[in-house]
């Protein structure tokens, strides 16, 4: 049966292969590559963490000095070279020359990405291995592939992509993710390669890049954990010969437009992060509106979808509200006790069950049967503007203690 990442491709100019080397047990895929044509555009996120791992920091170099001419991203999963000192970073860079050397490029045009287990340094006889396979006859090709071998523990490969009709042409715009656990805003332990055949500057994908991901990716949490790798890349290859640009040109997209499309991937993306937590049995999406600002809401959103009574709430379907009001008020914004309000279920058909601060004589077991549903949706209304935002998360089981209790043994 083909699945949605069968069918996956990048946008036109980018190819991607992927192998195994052995840095995942039982021959799983673990190394993927995505080379483009010819030297495209670039932007990226990294994490805030001050524990960076030397592909975060290394990256972040070649963007600073390259960002107009990538050639190629080099992923490995199973090891995240992270906290392994000078040979760390000696080991990441090696992986950019050997990839450059097999692509015919250098190595500042050539980005690394790693995930997996922090504090081990990576087998480079295996990584050598993998990308002598990457670039070899052999190799699987199809994003497909790369999706599945940038996955930890991922029960599924994370893949989105939309089109832009503009002046009898197509853009694309076409991006993959991985992560699962230790997910939360300023994006957690992702890894998110998006690409298009737009023609853009590296500053125009900056920008268009920051507002996506504060509207998506940071706008995501499972564990309320922010990792060492966490990354996010643009890449613009130009091929479909459409320019982006601020200005209007009736043979170029508007800036807004790619903007808006990019945030579009970027969210299907994220919501596919979180309905995939580790352990989780369903997707939540909460919503905190009539804020002061989205700020505001954000900050009361944030705090609850990182609660563990919320989450664990909601996994067993118990409709304890006070659970999420208390968040609220440990979230360190402003809020107005007796303005709040409650309710859970989509829009269409909500219950309510808190009305200015006070509990409503709601029926529990109908508020009970829609926190099992497949997702889960809660709306708190604060009554102070007209403010609101959006956070995906999901619900805590036992199986997330499992996994990560034994996660390096």
């Amino acid at each position: 049966m083909s699945t949605r990442a069968d069918m996956f491709a990048l946008a036109p100019g980018f190819t991607a292969t992927a192998t195994a080397c052995g840095l995942k047990p039982n021959d799983a895929l673990d190394m993927a590559l995505i080379a483009a044509d010819a030297p495209c555009s670039a932007a990226g996120l990294f994490t805030t963490n001050r524990v960076k791992a030397a592909p975060v920091i290394y990256d972040q170099d070649v963007l600073a000095t390259n960002a107009g001419s990538i050639r190629a991203v080099v992923i490995n999963a199973g090891n995240a070279n992270a906290c392994t000192g000078p040979q760390g970073a000696a080991n990441c860079r090696a992986m950019a020359e050997m990839t450059a050397e097999r692509l015919g490029c250098r190595a500042e045009q050539v980005m690394v990405l790693s995930t997996g287990v922090i504090g081990r340094q990576l087998d480079m006889a295996k990584v050598t291995q993998g990308i002598a396979a990457l670039t070899g006859p052999n190799a699987q090709q199809g994003a497909g592939a790369a999706a599945r071998a940038i996955m930890t523990t991922d029960t599924c490969p994370k893949v989105a992509a939309r089109t832009i009709p503009v002046a009898g042409k197509m853009v694309t715009i076409a991006g993959m993710c991985k992560g699962a656990g230790m997910i939360h805003p300023n994006m957690a332990t992702m890894l998110a390669i998006v690409t298009t055949d737009a023609q853009a500057s590296p500053a125009i994908l900056d920008l268009a890049l920051r507002y996506a991901a504060d509207r998506s990716f940071n706008r995501v949490s499972v564990d309320g954990d922010t990792s060492t790798n966490d990354t996010l890349l643009l890449l613009a290859s130009g091929a479909s010969g459409i320019p982006v640009s601020d200005t209007f040109a009736e043979d170029g997209l508007a800036f807004e437009q790619f903007t808006a499309t990019l945030t579009e991937v970027c969210t299907d993306l994220a919501k596919q992060i979180a309905r995939d937590g580790e352990g989780a049995t369903r997707l939540v999406e909460i919503t905190v509106s009539g804020a002061q600002d989205e700020q505001q809401a954000h900050q009361v959103a944030n705090a609850i979808a990182r609660s563990p009574l919320v989450k664990t709430a909601i996994h067993g379907g118990d409709p304890n509200w006070g659970r999420i009001v208390c968040a609220a008020g440990y979230s360190g914004a402003a809020i107005a006790p007796d303005r709040l309000a409650l309710w859970f279920g989509p829009a269409s058909s909500p219950i309510q069950l808190v009305a200015n601060g006070l509990p409503l004589d709601a029926d529990l077991a109908a508020a009970s049967a829609l926190l099992r549903q497949d997702p889960v949706f809660i709306t708190l209304d604060l009554g102070l503007g007209a403010a609101h935002t959006t956070i995906w998360t999901c619900d805590f089981s036992k199986e997330y203690v499992e996994i990560n209790a034994h996660y390096t043994t």
